[in-house]
């Protein structure tokens, strides 16, 4: 085995530590990492950068942000204590979810040893661990009106269209429709102020704290975000434009803080066209991407994975952040309509 055989590239360093290419660039920027350069400088990864960013990797999966990785590689453990506790909590909601579902089989196979046999509604629902649908509604204008029923619930839905698709009506129907839902518009401050307790504070300060050592910029647009994001009152937050207000690397920051969310949190519904904050390299198995096609044809949910169907329309949609400010304040022509169609 030649010396150059121990070193990867780029993208075979990705693959064998199961991060994107992306994560790799984002740790060598915050100087956790320094990846050697080939004759023709190419960033080559030897054993010891291996290493490094397979440790890397492992503390951003507990939930760890840049600045904490970069004290527990140093052995300064402060800080650590409410990662570990954020971390706990989300393997014990993980813990009772699985131990409902095998309750429901054991149910299952107890009626059918005292001669009940399962319908076939119940063994549907093992399977695909639904109950039925979030919320349903008629869609509004630009669409015919066709019946929507929005059945997956997750932690985290993602809302994107090409411009004029109609993803802003949806998201308001949405808002309004699901039990407990709150629409935040982009003009934050026109929204309903939530109660400002003591714990809603501690939460703000503690997740801006959080995303500035992750490379976040101090702004109102951000505080009066985290202010809403922060608050468990709603059952469930529909975000118009995440990313309004927000420079690049607060975007990314942002959606690596909400991938991390405590359980329990109210469901997120975010409307987005940016790449840096819907990166589809970072998102995770529990995400959900409903997708508003710009032919008006219904709305579909996107699983995340290349391949799958609707996966490139989404990323076509998709810009990065200075490509998206060129067309800030941009809508779709569309024809002169009747005042009532909306």
């Amino acid at each position: 085995m030649s010396a150059s055989d121990l070193f990867l590239l780029p993208a075979g360093a990705a693959r064998r530590l199961g991060v994107s290419q992306k994560a790799l660039r984002i740790y060598e920027e915050h100087g956790l990492i320094s990846p050697g350069r080939t004759p023709a400088g190419w960033r080559a990864y030897g054993p010891d950068e291996m290493q490094r960013a397979g440790e890397i990797a492992a503390l951003r999966g507990l939930g760890f942000s840049l600045a904490q990785v970069r004290r527990a590689l140093l052995g300064d453990t402060a800080g650590l204590e409410p990662a570990l506790a954020t971390h706990q909590a989300r393997l014990e909601a993980e813990l009772g979810a699985v131990s409902h579902r095998v309750s429901k089989v054991r149910a299952l196979r107890e009626a059918l040893a005292d001669g009940r046999a399962p319908t076939i509604s119940d063994l549907t629902r093992l399977a695909s661990q639904e109950a039925g649908p979030v919320c349903t509604f008629d869609l509004p204008w630009p669409w015919g009106g066709e019946r929507f029923e929005l059945r997956q619930s997750a932690p985290l839905t993602w809302i994107t269209g090409p411009l004029g698709s109609g993803k802003t009506r949806l998201a308001r129907a949405i808002a309004e429709h699901i039990p407990g839902g709150v629409f935040l518009p982009m003009e934050r401050r026109a929204a309903p102020t939530a109660v400002d307790t003591p714990e809603l504070a501690a939460r703000r300060d503690a997740a801006k704290a959080w995303l500035i050592e992750d490379g976040a910029t101090d702004s109102a647009a951000l505080s009066e975000l985290l202010g809403a994001l922060e608050d468990h009152a709603p059952a469930a937050l529909v975000v118009d434009m995440i990313e309004h207000g927000l420079d690049e690397a607060t975007e990314r920051a942002v959606a690596a803080h909400l991938r991390r969310r405590e359980p329990g949190a109210p469901a997120l519904f975010l409307m987005t066209r940016s790449s840096a904050m819907l990166d589809l390299e970072a998102t995770a198995m529990d995400e959900a991407i409903l997708y508003c096609p710009a032919n008006h044809s219904p709305p579909i949910m996107v699983t995340p994975r290349p391949g799958a169907s609707g996966y490139d329309a989404v990323a076509g949609c998709l810009a990065p952040p200075a490509v998206r400010t060129r067309t800030a304040g941009m809508v779709a022509w569309r024809p002169n309509l009747p005042a009532q169609a909306g």
